[in-house]
């Protein structure tokens, strides 16, 4: 029997706000979180791209020292992240055999292996912090979380590149329905503004260059776009059988109502042009959920705001809404928040389960004029979205030839 499957909380630092409701206001404001570098290294490395969508809020900023000092970036992201969803869930009292972690990460602890090998170099093996390697892996966000929270259940990481986030919330929502956990915090973190990072996707030439606008950088379906901004920040969302949560008395912001991952197997950057894979994890999305395609009310797109992708993806929606998709309202909200690599599809879960509990489209800024190739509804103001049931899905594509899609279902 399938369970049904509720968000009960949300917790997000991300560039345009220290937490989820913030990012949300932010969101909704049109607000940009990409601004320019203020690093020494910009102009010592003299790098191409001078611009970036930090974090608005420094995560050592708001975990105690002695915690801070022993997790990279990513992880205190990821916990400062867990900690606002956890208390936003209502501290949820639960035997912790019975609270899983389901997180994700792109690349992992980059500032931590890069400045322990800058400390190898330059002044030797000694000086080598001896956390070096628990803070630099993949998993530590993962273990941050469950150390703090005594989550037993099992504590889980993925790393999909782009689309880590969203595939965490996939699994989250397949443990729950196996019985593997009554509760999961779910969601990715991402700390990888760096100039290793920087200097690598502009040789890419996957990174915007408008340095002297940072704020109109991201500019998604515009028939001026020139790649994508690099962000930083964490997004955790506390999904839970629906069972439990009335059990509990919580609040439900909308059901996780199914999800879907498929492999392009095309290219280990580009995506396949015909959207072939990104359209049958809508479809199995929608499936999970008992869902047609006629039953979706709006769309997160992917939309980084590279010239190849975009369109890759509005050619995936074609396959499965036809020209229905012309009508449904399109977010892509990575224009105002950046590209949080393995992080950004959580904060798009969040900011869809918001769309759907409140019934309005966030809006997407910078655009222009529109690629005639993205014959998508998209606005730069919200959309309200209107009183019926809504079933919204947000997409979630990376390096690799991954892809992830979510639904999300108003209750």
């Amino acid at each position: 029997m399938t369970k049904k499957i509720v968000i009960t909380g949300i917790g997000a630092t991300s560039p345009i706000g220290g937490t989820a409701r913030e990012s949300w206001e932010a969101l909704l404001a049109g607000e940009s979180g990409a601004r320019a570098l203020e690093h020494d290294w910009v102009q010592e490395l003299q790098l191409p791209v001078t611009f970036a969508a930090e974090a608005k809020v420094r995560p050592d900023s708001v975990l105690d020292r002695p915690v801070a000092k022993r997790l990279d970036p990513s992880s205190q992201l990821a916990l400062v992240a867990a900690k606002e969803a956890f208390a936003d869930a209502g501290s949820p009292e639960i035997d912790p055999e019975r609270l899983g972690v389901d997180f994700s990460t792109g690349i992992g602890g980059l500032w931590t292996l890069l400045d322990a090998w800058d400390t190898l170099r330059e002044r030797g093996p000694r000086r080598v912090l001896p956390m070096t390697v628990p803070m630099l892996m993949p998993n530590a966000p993962s273990a941050a979380i469950s150390m703090h929270f005594e989550a037993r259940a099992y504590a889980r990481t993925v790393a999909a590149a782009c689309a880590s986030s969203t595939e965490a919330l996939v699994n989250a929502y397949e443990h729950l329905q196996a019985g593997l956990a009554d509760v999961v915090l779910a969601g990715g973190s991402e700390s990888a503004i760096h100039p290793l990072t920087l200097a690598a996707f502009s040789s890419m030439q996957a990174l915007s260059r408008r340095n002297d606008d940072p704020a109109t950088a991201s500019r998604p379906y515009d028939i001026t776009r020139d790649g994508f901004v690099m962000g930083e920040g964490a997004a955790v969302l506390v999904v839970e059988t629906e069972e439990h949560a009335l059990a509990r008395g919580a609040k439900i912001y909308a059901e996780l109502a199914g999800g879907g991952v498929t492999a392009d197997s095309y290219h280990i950057t580009a995506p396949e042009p015909e959207g072939l894979g990104a359209s049958r994890a809508v479809h199995m999305a929608l499936e999970a959920a008992g869902a047609t395609p006629d039953e979706v009310t709006h769309i997160n797109a992917h939309a980084t705001s590279t010239p190849v992708g975009d369109v890759a993806e509005v050619r995936a929606l074609e396959r499965v809404f036809g020209e229905r998709i012309r009508e449904i309202p399109v977010s892509a909200t990575k224009a105002a928040h950046g590209h949080l690599l393995g992080g950004t599809g959580a904060l798009e879960a969040i900011f869809t389960a918001l769309a759907v509990q409140e019934r309005q489209a966030p809006p997407t800024i910078n655009v222009t004029e529109q690629d005639p190739d993205a014959p998508l509804r998209i606005s730069s103001a919200p959309m309200p979205l209107g009183d019926e049931p809504q079933l919204a899905v947000s997409n979630s594509f990376g390096f690799g030839g991954h892809n992830a899609v979510i639904a999300i279902r108003s209750v």
